[in-house]
Parts: structure tokens; C-alpha cells; sequence
């Protein structure tokens, strides 16, 4: 078998199996933080054991659209994460343009799932994509804008080029300003695209205030498993995404076994921090009303925008 082959076996089986961690750990800090035992932080591996067991219930008034989209979701949030360095520099699918790339497979995933709230016919379904697009359509341009903030200092849009650079310290010829608001503008962009608070509350159910949950609210069996566990996906590929972009050092930068045990220790360790920090913050902050979260997500594309302009300004 290949390197290239082991790469991809060797990543998605990662993905895989973190992601439901890295939800369980930040209800745990959540938990925690509010003077609660809390459940423990493989919770979510056994509720995704429950659900597969379960028998889907769907409505005779769905279309194709509804029992289709959970596994576009998921395969298409998979196949976005095999885009981003995990734990070694070289990603399985690498080719050049791959942020473009990767944008646009959440996204696809994301427009799905927005169809899918809207073909089930439920009042709250509708409302929680249409509220989804409002989202949607503010954190994209601003996630790439950050990325492309990074790919301007090593001159190359391939996530892999970038990371290595970075890791190497190669080709950064730039004053850390424009880092430091593309690292903002992202980690905003993350909050608002996983679905966390304060821009919504995975955890709720209250009509008036959910967008992620409003569009599954329908789902059930093994169709609600493979839809958790894709949003779970998600969030790990947008911390990887901030620890490997912005801070890729002990990222495996040659394919040894020796630094493959490293960088995957490494990875593993760093994007617990993150998820640390995303609990600490929604024990923190309340749900923002609707209307502003418009304007932190304006806030996130200004400060994308910035840091390509810093750029070419400090540059010149």
C-alpha cells in the first residue's frame, strides 16, 4: 500500500474518531464550569452507538432531498477535512487552489442541509435555514479571506505549502499584524459555522433561538447519527484549520513513523486547548440576539479584509 493510501486511511480514521471527543470535552468543561459533574466525555461515541440502532422515522411528505442529505453532509464534511493538514504538512488530497476547495465542500454540505429543513414542511425547519443562510453567506467570504491572508505571506493558495512554510518558517516575510486579524476573522468564522455560542446553542431547543438545530429537528435514527456526527467534523476541521494554519509547529513535516507519532500527539493536544477555550467561552457569553449576529460576522469579514490590505501595506 502506498504513503499516499496510508495518508488517507491514516487521516479520516482520525477525523473519525476525535471528533465526537472534541464535542464531548467541551460539554465536559461546560458541565464543569457551571459547578456540574457533567457526563463523561466519550458520552457522545456511545449516543452515535444509540442512534445507528435506532429506526429512522420519516415523513411521507419528504422527498429524496431529506433522506439524501444526511450522507452528502457527512461524506462531503469528510471529504473537506482530507483537504486540511492534520497531523503531517502533506494532506491526502492535495492539489493546488485547495482553499477554494474547501470552502466550497462545507458549503455544499451546509446548502443541503438547508433544503433539508425546508423539505420536511415544518414551520421550524424553514426557520432555521433561512436563518442558516443569513450565516452562511457573511462567514464564507470571510474564511476565505483569512486563509488567503496566510497564503499571501508564503505565495500559494495549497493549505499543505502553507503549512509547511509555516512550520519551517519559509517564505513568512510579513509583520505579524495580518496574522493576528486572518487568526480573529477565523476563529469568529468557527464559532458561527459549528453552530456555538454566542451565534447559537447546540444545546438548545427553544423555537425562537436555534438555526442548526431547527434544520435537524426532523432527523432521527441513523440519519440524526450521521448529521452529528458530520457537525462534529466540522468543528474538528475548523480548530485544525487555527492550530495548523496559524501555529503548525510539531506538525510532522517529513512522513517517518517517528514524526507521525509526534505530530498526531501534538495535534491531539492543541486542538483539545482550542475546545477547552470554546467551552470556557460559552460558559462566558450569553446567545446573541439575531440581528447582531450579523455584526460580528461583519466584524469577521472586516478583520479578514484588514489583513489582506496590512499585507500589501506593510509590504510596500
Amino acid at each position: 500500500m502506498s504513503q499516499a493510501v496510508l495518508l488517507v486511511v491514516a487521516q479520516t480514521m482520525v477525523l473519525l474518531a476525535l471528533s465526537p471527543f472534541i464535542v464531548g470535552l467541551i460539554r465536559k468543561v461546560k458541565a464543569r464550569l457551571q459547578c456540574r459533574r457533567g457526563a463523561s466525555v466519550f458520552q457522545p461515541y456511545a449516543d452515535l452507538a444509540k442512534l445507528f440502532k435506532k429506526q429512522p422515522v420519516v415523513s411521507t411528505t419528504t422527498s429524496w432531498i431529506f433522506t439524501a442529505t444526511p450522507y452528502i453532509l457527512f461524506a462531503s464534511t469528510l471529504a473537506a477535512g482530507l483537504l486540511v493538514p492534520v497531523f503531517v504538512s502533506q494532506t491526502p488530497l492535495n492539489f493546488a487552489g485547495n482553499i477554494i476547495a474547501l470552502v466550497y465542500l462545507l458549503a455544499l454540505g451546509t446548502f443541503f442541509l438547508m433544503l433539508a429543513g425546508l423539505d420536511a414542511g415544518s414551520a421550524f425547519g424553514g426557520m432555521g435555514s433561512s436563518r442558516e443562510a443569513i450565516v452562511a453567506s457573511l462567514t464564507e467570504p470571510a474564511a476565505i479571506l483569512s486563509i488567503f491572508a496566510i497564503a499571501l505571506t508564503t505565495g500559494s493558495t495549497n493549505l499543505s505549502t502553507i503549512v509547511h512554510k509555516t512550520a519551517l518558517l519559509q517564505g513568512i516575510d510579513t509583520a505579524p499584524s495580518p496574522h493576528l486579524m486572518a487568526l480573529a476573522a477565523l476563529f469568529i468564522v468557527t464559532i458561527a459555522e459549528t453552530g456555538r455560542v454566542p451565534v447559537d446553542n447546540p444545546a438548545t431547543h427553544l423555537e425562537l433561538t436555534m438555526i442548526h438545530e431547527a434544520m435537524i429537528l426532523e432527523y432521527s435514527g441513523r440519519y440524526l447519527a450521521l448529521v452529528e456526527w458530520a457537525s462534529g467534523i466540522r468543528l474538528l476541521v475548523f480548530l485544525t484549520l487555527i492550530v495548523n494554519v496559524f501555529a503548525p509547529w510539531g506538525i510532522a513535516t517529513t512522513l517517518t513513523p517517528v514524526a507521525f507519532g509526534v505530530g498526531l500527539g501534538v495535534y491531539i493536544l492543541k486542538v483539545a486547548g482550542m475546545a477547552v477555550l470554546i467551552g470556557v467561552i460559552e460558559s462566558m457569553f450569553a446567545k446573541l440576539r439575531l440581528f447582531r449576529v450579523t455584526d460580528l460576522l461583519g466584524v469577521a469579514f472586516i478583520l479578514a479584509l484588514l489583513g489582506v490590505l496590512f499585507f500589501y501595506i506593510l509590504r510596500g
